[in-house]
């Protein structure tokens, strides 16, 4: 990094002005996305510029691949138009298949490319590793090399969304962007550009390209949600991981009591880090006029582990359903699997009727979040992260029936306060687990940091220990106050779902606003974790 640009800088803030001021002055309208593709190319130049070719040669391979799939479908067409009389419906559906064939081949030679890239880079020395391991196991003397690899900035989320793109183009839901420059925008728009959102093309593309005028209200609410991302951020996320950090330099000489005090203190960390983060991005966004999707709808209100995963990291579990979920559950070998069942003596009876309903969607489910688990880091620990989180789930669709029922027979009312705090115990539990193996240093520390939950408590050197990891009483006091604030908004926010909270702050008198949005920023500037010697801690997802 050339110099220090992060979301958090006041480097960053300067950028983001002195963009928006060529931005809503620039006087050819039609081509304001040329001032956007510029600040971006800069802010990558700036943050990565040692492999960029990395984020063009994606670009250029999925540029060129949409107009290659294009071509060929619009070819085949005309093809078929001219035919039509000539040919009868059995040589149709053949030319159409191998078509669809082709096509499929093409957009697959470009997949395999760009995710290759991607798992080299992520994956190759975990696996040589992991190999090395095995092998060193049976006493066979070989041993794969390590490299010394790198991560060029954002490249899980660049590849994602650019991949995304390539199947709708295959699936005829989205035309081929003709200009390779727009698609290089798309790829790289700089608020996305660190940690996301994962953006679909027809959500965010016409908005880049669009010329948008200078808007007072949306360049104020977009601050106010820059604000509040910094609040959770700087103030926050950044002096949490302080303590975090102490633990997991010395992970094993801390016991149960610090370990789940740990676990605690991570949950509030990684969400107000990612979400703020996020907050960041948006808000940036909206300023030029441009609405990216909101990533976290309150993920610790989730009654189950699947509601937690549609309200936690939004774009990426859309990614994830649209181009890997529904093409696994809808195919044919699970279908035909499905149908095998249900053909059977079990497939008659109640149990085996509903086993074959959802066999595909539960075991797709499950490698979804392998996949997941896989995305967030290149090691077992992150195995048994997306395996735990996908078993539980596939678990709870498969025995749903079991549920539904023990509740109907005890006469629980779901809507009872005390059965519904019970499930956001329940989810938040099952969460945490997960977690464990997030701040682990090891797949079987994480196994053991799990059994010390329960036979390594001792609350009087537990509070000895938290007394040292780097944090005086006023930061726990800090970081509870801020844990309330995002409460209270988080429950104000999920009992008005339609609207947002700077719209209600809207209707609320001036010096109430004046007031509040004061406050926030001099917490901001007072409490928050930065200044001279001090490196604010990198985003959590910043090299995915």
């Amino acid at each position: 990094m050339l110099f220090n640009i992060s979301y958090t800088s006041l480097n960053f803030i300067f950028f983001v002005l002195a963009t928006m001021l060529v931005y809503f002055l620039f006087p050819a309208k039609k081509h304001k996305w040329t001032v956007l593709l510029a600040a971006s190319m800069f802010f990558y130049a700036v943050a990565g510029y040692k492999f960029a070719y990395f984020i063009v040669f994606t670009t250029l391979s999925t540029f060129l691949t949409a107009l290659w799939i294009e071509h060929v479908s619009l070819r085949s067409k005309k093809l078929l138009k001219e035919k039509k009389k000539e040919w009868d419906r059995e040589y149709k559906k053949k030319y159409k298949n191998k078509i669809k064939t082709q096509k499929r081949l093409i957009m697959a030679l470009v997949l395999v490319i760009n995710f290759g890239i991607l798992a080299f880079l992520k994956y190759y020395n975990f696996f040589a590793g992991s190999l090395n391991d095995i092998l060193g196991n049976f006493g066979i003397a070989f041993s794969a090399p390590t490299l010394k690899l790198f991560l060029p900035l954002g490249i899980s989320f660049y590849t994602f969304q650019s991949m995304g793109y390539i199947v709708d183009v295959y699936r005829e839901k989205t035309e081929a962007q003709r200009n390779p420059f727009k698609l290089l925008l798309f790829v790289s728009f700089f608020p996305q550009i660190v940690q996301g959102p994962i953006s679909i093309y027809d959500q965010l593309a016409n908005q880049l390209f669009e010329p948008h005028e200078f808007n007072f209200t949306r360049m104020k609410y977009g601050m106010e949600l820059i604000l509040w991302g910094f609040f959770k951020k700087l103030i926050i996320a950044d002096r949490a991981v302080i303590a975090i950090n102490t633990v997991t330099a010395d992970y094993g000489k801390y016991n149960g009591t610090t370990l789940t005090f740990t676990i605690l203190l991570y949950a509030l960390q990684l969400y107000a880090d990612f979400s703020g983060g996020i907050d960041i991005s948006r808000g940036v966004a909206q300023i030029f006029g441009i609405d990216m999707i909101d990533n976290f709808k309150r993920p610790y209100f989730s009654k189950s582990i699947n509601e937690y995963w549609r309200r936690w990291h939004i774009s990426l579990g859309g990614w994830l359903k649209n181009y890997l979920f529904y093409p696994i559950a809808m195919s044919n070998v699970f279908l035909n699997a499905g149908k095998k069942i249900k053909g059977t003596r079990f497939g008659k009876t109640a149990a085996g009727a509903h086993i074959s309903k959802v066999l595909p969607t539960s075991v797709a489910s499950l490698i979804v979040f392998l996949v997941v688990g896989v995305w967030h880091g290149a090691s077992w620990k992150y195995v048994a992260f997306g395996l735990w989180n996908g078993l539980i789930i596939m678990l709870s669709i498969l025995l749903q029936p079991i549920f539904d029922n023990i509740t109907d027979k005890l006469h629980i009312n779901r809507k009872n306060p005390f059965f519904v705090a019970f499930q956001l115990l329940r989810t938040f539990i099952v969460v945490l687990i997960g977690y464990v193996f997030d701040v682990a240093p090891s797949f079987f520390c994480g196994i053991r940091t799990i059994g010390l939950f329960f036979t390594g408590q001792n609350m009087e050197k537990g509070i000895s220990e938290i007394s040292e990891l780097g944090l005086i009483p006023q930061d726990f006091v800090v970081l509870l106050i801020g844990m309330a604030i995002i409460l209270i908004a988080s429950v104000i926010q999920e009992r008005h779902p339609d609207t947002t909270i700077r719209e209600m702050l809207d209707k609320k008198p001036l010096a109430l606003r004046f007031i509040l949005l004061y406050l926030g920023i001099i917490a901001v500037v007072i409490y928050g974790i930065y200044g001279s010697g001090y490196n604010a801690a990198d985003f959590v997802y910043m090299q995915f």
